[in-house]
């Protein structure tokens, strides 16, 4: 009888579990259950989760890539400390240029935007309803910050899009990884989400105004704000 000729592991089961992985590792950063600047052992990781070093190390270089996790030669990875003032002052002054200007070039196009801006931020709100009820509960989970912190991004995604510039997209983009640790640090209570929906549905009601300077100084409005609330947790000092 002919022995049975061992299954290969596709690239597809290989990709499908590097993203697993990846999600589960994620979803422990989120969770804080391990401090900013922790040692991070790919050995470890593996045997807590039941798989090979492999998928751990894939996982890692791509949290590397969000600036979630640092690599230190010869040491290995660890948690990234939070963004200090200084980052979140050099993150803010940048998407003030890029957003800004996106909302000032998609302002000629506020009829064709306003159905997915507002489809958006339906979206947005019923997660911001959601998060608010459950941090008042003490019951939010990390599964539902992400897709906060998703419907959040959408937003925006809706007005760099219709700006129509590649090059802004692309710089927006590589902000990514700092917008979202600086979601994460904001975003320390129900007040702090009811703020920044209804800030939202000011540059709704500025894109459908016959204003034109209206959008881009409600999307300044609603970064300045984020800002302040980013620097309240940062230092504690709103004005600066």
């Amino acid at each position: 009888m002919t022995a049975p000729v061992p299954r290969r592991v596709t690239e597809m089961e290989r990709r499908n579990l590097r993203d697993r992985v990846y999600d589960l590792i994620l979803e422990m950063l989120l969770d804080g259950d391990v401090e900013p600047g922790a040692r991070l052992s790919i050995d470890t990781l593996a045997r807590q989760l039941d798989v090979s070093p492999t998928p751990v190390r894939e996982a890692m270089v791509q949290l590397e890539r969000t600036e979630l996790v640092t690599r230190e030669a010869l040491r290995g990875y660890r948690v990234a400390p939070p963004l200090g003032p200084d980052q979140l002052d050099e993150l803010f002054a940048a998407r003030l240029m890029l957003e800004v200007e996106a909302a000032r070039l998609a302002t000629p196009h506020a009829a064709d935007l306003l159905a997915d801006l507002r489809a958006a931020h339906d979206r947005h709100q019923d997660w911001a309803q959601r998060i608010a009820a459950s941090m008042r509960s003490g019951t939010a989970s990390v599964r539902d910050m992400q897709e906060y912190f998703a419907a959040d991004a959408d937003f925006h995604e809706v007005i760099l899009r219709a700006a129509g510039n590649r090059y802004i997209m692309s710089m927006h983009a590589d902000l990514g990884a700092l917008t979202h640790r600086m979601r994460q640090a904001v975003l320390r209570g129900a007040n702090d989400v009811e703020e920044a929906h209804a800030e939202h549905a000011a540059i709704i009601d500025a894109f459908d105004s016959e204003d034109p300077e209206a959008p881009a100084a409600a999307m300044r409005a609603h970064i300045e704000g984020v800002r302040d609330r980013s620097w309240r947790e940062a230092d504690g000092d709103p004005l600066r």
